[in-house]
């Protein structure tokens, strides 16, 4: 059985992949979501808070709150190693022990 759609070997996965990609062009055109349903990927529908990722790799409008953060960052004084060290030492890391910091 030979068909000229079958993939040679090792190609499955880009095989699926570029169906599937297909698949979702095409029910894209079929179902269009209104321009109301769709939000950024990289801020969840419960929060409204910008986030520099946004405005930098979005090319979103920075708002006025973003802009006043920002400045307050830019204005506040460096922190000094022994701040840094003490600010890591309390952080858990990723499984929330202070007694065994990353």
């Amino acid at each position: 059985m030979n068909n000229s759609d079958t993939p040679k070997d090792g190609d499955f996965a880009t095989w699926v992949d570029n169906k599937a990609e297909a698949l979702k062009f095409e029910l894209g055109e079929k179902f269009p979501v209104p321009p109301t349903e769709l939000h950024s990927p990289s801020v969840h529908m419960e929060t409204a808070q910008q986030k520099l990722e946004e405005v930098l790799l979005e090319h979103e409008e920075p708002t006025a709150e973003f802009l006043e953060e920002l400045r307050a960052l830019e204005e506040a004084p460096p922190l000094n190693d022994e701040e840094l060290a003490r600010q890591a030492l309390e952080a858990g890391g990723d499984d929330g022990d202070a007694a065994t910091p990353e």
